[in-house]
């Protein structure tokens, strides 16, 4: 017996939503993510949350690297900006303010800088994304770190990688 039209386009539906649910969790929530090395410098995308912050600070303070960026750091943490610690720390508006724009701000700071490697933090659920964008600008070794968000951050941002995905891959593919 043949189901009923309806009841086919329901399942159909329902297949494809389970399916971008795996297919989200497989990216966003679990992305392949690096071990932090011995870097030229510690990036921190759009530095300013709770999750990316830390993670950066802690991995300079642990050695990793000798230079701490913040992305949106003088508007966000302007108390960090410009310090020397035992570490220094750079703050850089990127333009665009996007990933983008700091994917090419690290490639500037790496050719004017010397530097070769560089250890990317940022939120579990945008180091897929970032990854790919990054790499289009940076042309070094490049390890991509993950910091762990809030748990409805790492939902809504999750929600919200997909049209930005989109964009990076389909409109917005050059450096």
């Amino acid at each position: 017996m043949a189901l009923p039209r309806w009841l086919r386009r329901l399942l159909l539906v329902l297949l494809v939503l389970a399916a971008l649910a795996a297919l989200s969790t497989w990216l966003f929530a679990f992305p392949r993510t690096d071990d932090p090395g011995r870097a030229d410098a510690v990036v921190v995308l759009s530095g300013s949350n709770e999750d990316r912050l830390p993670r950066g600070l802690a991995l300079v303070r642990n050695g990793v690297a000798p230079v701490l960026v913040v992305s949106d750091g003088a508007r966000t943490v302007p108390a960090l900006c410009g310090k020397r610690r035992p570490f220094r720390v750079l703050c850089v508006r990127p333009d665009p303010f996007s990933t983008r724009g700091e994917a090419e701000a690290i490639a500037r700071l790496a050719r004017t800088r010397g530097w070769h490697t560089v250890d990317v933090v940022t939120s579990r659920y945008h180091i897929f994304r970032a990854r790919i964008i990054v790499r289009r600008c940076f042309h070094g070794d490049l390890r991509m770190i993950s910091s762990t968000p809030p748990p409805l951050d790492d939902v809504v941002g999750s929600a919200l990688e997909w049209p930005k995905l989109f964009v990076a891959e389909v409109l917005r593919r050059a450096c």
